[in-house]
């Protein structure tokens, strides 16, 4: 049965992919950190270093998001960074390390996101769900996301633990209940990836989500028919940019309108 987003009361979104283009933020932290490897053994400025310097930083991130549960996400990324850059065997920069955690807030938003999430509170409560501390949300909140509305703010920190975790989206519908009065069968979860937000979200029950595809660009997040195929991943929409979902959802109530 298709999607009927005329029904829905609430949207929880994951962040950053989603809204926020960490990649865009990320890589080029990454690519500076790799040439300072000897010349010989610098990479080039390629889709391939790309597709290797983002791999080692979701290969590590999710390792120490379930070792360290508590952890602040900007330590996160600073443990990254060493991490990667004994990958690469080159000398540990401090400086640059804190530079990189400090970075969150910094990294910007995709072009459409501003615009479409306007559309959407016209429509829905809007809710954050992301593994990221309080401090750099609200950097990323006021900065890049231009200080739009939000009706729940969840983040890791607030929650004790990071997704894919059962108890951050268990946190999510316990709340949207009791200080919304919003059921499970009632919000979705809008999110770029597949193998943290919506493999979690099927497992647990929810109402398939939408997946802000994002295909161009990204290079994280699981794949789609590997994880179809595995019965482990239910979609209920899939949109592009955050901008075609927008666009879906005025067309879909002003369908419902006439």
């Amino acid at each position: 049965m298709a999607l009927d987003l005329t029904q829905l009361k609430g949207l929880f979104f994951d962040i950053y992919a989603t809204l926020i283009d960490w990649e865009a933020g990320i890589y080029p932290h990454l690519y500076r950190l790799s040439q300072r490897a000897p010349q010989s053994q610098r990479l080039s400025d390629s889709p391939e270093t790309r597709t290797k310097l983002l791999g080692l930083y979701e290969h590590y991130c999710k390792k120490i998001w379930k070792d360290h549960p508590a952890m602040l996400f900007p330590e996160v990324l600073q443990k990254v960074y060493a991490h990667i850059a004994s990958d690469l065997g080159v000398e540990l920069d401090s400086e640059a390390q804190a530079a990189f955690g400090r970075s969150i807030g910094e990294w910007p938003a995709f072009p459409d996101t501003i615009d479409a999430m306007k559309v959407l509170a016209k429509y829905y409560k809007l809710f954050v769900l992301s593994n990221v501390d309080n401090a750099s949300f609200d950097r990323t909140r006021t900065g890049p996301l231009g200080g739009g509305r939000w009706d729940g703010i969840y983040t890791a920190e607030m929650i004790g633990s990071y997704k894919p975790d059962p108890r951050n989206y268990q946190y999510v519908a316990k709340r949207m209940e009791e200080d919304f009065s919003i059921k499970k069968d009632e919000l979705i979860i809008v999110a770029q990836s597949l193998d943290i937000d919506h493999i979690t979200t099927t497992k647990l029950g929810f109402k398939p989500g939408v997946w802000i595809a994002r295909s161009q660009n990204s290079t994280m997040g699981g794949k789609r028919e590997e994880l179809e195929s595995q019965g482990l991943l239910k979609l209920g929409a899939v949109y592009e940019t955050l901008g075609e979902f927008a666009a879906a959802v005025e067309k879909a109530f002003a369908d419902k309108k006439n």
